[in-house]
Parts: structure tokens; C-alpha cells; sequence
């Protein structure tokens, strides 16, 4: 008899989720400026652009770019915020853009991974593009089966498509995919979208001083204390 599942595919938001990328964006800043700026705040800034930056595209008043140009976009903004001269070789500068491939997983994220995935699809369901992903993978150790990115489903979330779309192209019904994240907003439309849901805390995505996803704050499927406890929890549904 088919093993009963309740899912097929368990797909991850990523930034925060599944890597750290304050950390991460925060030695690449510290690196490239030196004692210059702050280098957590500056990342926080930089971050903090990141939602807005997107928003004309969900809402159709600029069509479709890649995470590359906004994150440079935002860059560009924040170095001004910060008073930080962008005036080095242009590849200096692309090379911190780039730290957004680049980013560390979270201590617990290459195990738990690798145990969800002996009996689920695992991916990235994700706001980075492909290549993005891609090369965060290979230098986080990520063991995807799959990476769709948003510019193939040209859209980011929360709109319902971004969702949507990657189920589609998994051939999967939503209620077939689940969202595992670490932000309420996140998983709160892709329940509305009909995916399953899972939550794990990150209490130190943006530092000390969070004080939104410190836990679950709707009625998802799953609530685990990090990867490796969701993938236990899963196991339960593969007998």
C-alpha cells in the first residue's frame, strides 16, 4: 500500500528560513567597507528595502527584475543612507550585491533537509531567482531536488501566483505542496492559496532586538522548533 503523506512536495521560503542572511550580508558589508558603517545596521537597512522595492512589481507598475537589480537598487540607496562611497572597481561592487548568494545556512538546515527530503520533493519557494538560489545552494550545502525561481514564475510572493505557479509546475495541487517559513505574513498566503502550511521560529533573523516571528501565530499544519524537529514530525505522516 502507498505510504499516507500529507504532503508530497515541502517547499521553503529561504531568506531567514533556511539561511542567515543578516549574518552573512553583515560580513560581506564589513569586508568590502571595512569600519566605515555599521556593518549589522547597514544590513538591516539594505534588508529593509527589500519588501518595498518589490512592491510595484506585485501591484503591475514595473514589470518583472530579478532580485540582482533590486537588491543593487537597494544598495545603491542604502550606501547613500549610510554616506558609504560606491566609487570602487564596478566588480567590487557586484561582488557585495552578490553576498545574497552567498549566505550561510542556519545550523540545523543541511541536516533537516537531507532527512525531509528522503521522503518529500524539497525546494526553495523563494522571492531569489534562479541563479541566486542556485549558487546559495551550492555554497550553503542545500540538497534541493528542485529550485524554481521567481523568474519563472515571474511574480513574488505574497501574490497568490508565486504560489500557485510552482505548484503547477511541480504537477502537484496546492494542498499537495507545503510552505515551511519562519514569517506569519508568508505562510498566512500560502494557506490562502490552498498550500499546507509549516512554521519554525528564527528569534534572531534580524537580531536581539526582533520582536515579530517569534512564534506561530496562526493555525498552520506544522509548528516545529527548527528544520530537524519539523523533519521528525513529517516522518509521522510517511508509515
Amino acid at each position: 500500500m502507498r505510504p499516507k503523506r500529507l504532503v508530497d512536495a515541502v517547499l521553503f521560503d529561504t531568506f531567514g528560513t533556511v539561511v542567515d542572511w543578516r549574518t552573512g550580508i553583515a560580513q560581506a558589508v564589513a569586508e568590502f567597507a571595512g569600519d566605515a558603517v555599521d556593518a549589522n545596521a547597514f544590513a538591516l537597512a539594505w534588508r529593509g528595502r527589500y519588501q518595498p522595492s518589490m512592491a510595484p512589481v506585485r501591484r503591475g507598475e514595473r514589470g518583472f527584475v530579478d532580485l540582482d537589480v533590486l537588491h543593487r537598487e537597494n544598495l545603491e540607496a542604502t550606501a547613500a543612507e549610510f554616506g558609504l562611497p560606491l566609487d570602487r572597481q564596478p566588480s567590487d561592487v557586484d561582488w557585495l550585491n552578490r553576498a545574497w548568494h552567498r549566505l550561510p545556512a542556519w545550523p540545523d538546515s543541511v541536516a533537516g533537509l537531507t532527512e525531509i527530503k528522503r521522503d518529500f520533493i524539497i525546494g526553495p519557494l523563494s522571492n531569489g531567482h534562479t541563479a541566486l538560489l542556485t549558487n546559495m545552494a551550492k555554497h550553503a550545502g542545500l540538497p534541493w531536488d528542485v529550485i524554481i525561481g521567481s523568474d519563472i514564475t515571474r511574480t513574488y510572493k505574497p501574490d497568490p501566483n508565486a504560489y500557485l505557479r510552482t505548484a503547477e509546475l511541480l504537477h502537484l495541487p496546492p494542498e499537495r505542496v507545503m510552505l515551511c517559513a519562519a514569517h506569519n505574513t508568508d505562510l498566512a498566503a500560502a494557506q490562502k492559496a490552498g498550500l499546507r502550511t509549516a512554521f519554525i521560529p528564527r528569534p534572531t533573523e534580524y537580531g536581539p532586538d526582533q520582536r515579530e516571528d517569534l512564534h506561530a501565530t496562526g493555525p498552520w499544519d506544522v509548528i516545529g522548533r527548527d528544520i530537524v524537529d519539523l523533519a521528525k514530525q513529517l516522518r509521522e505522516h510517511v508509515a
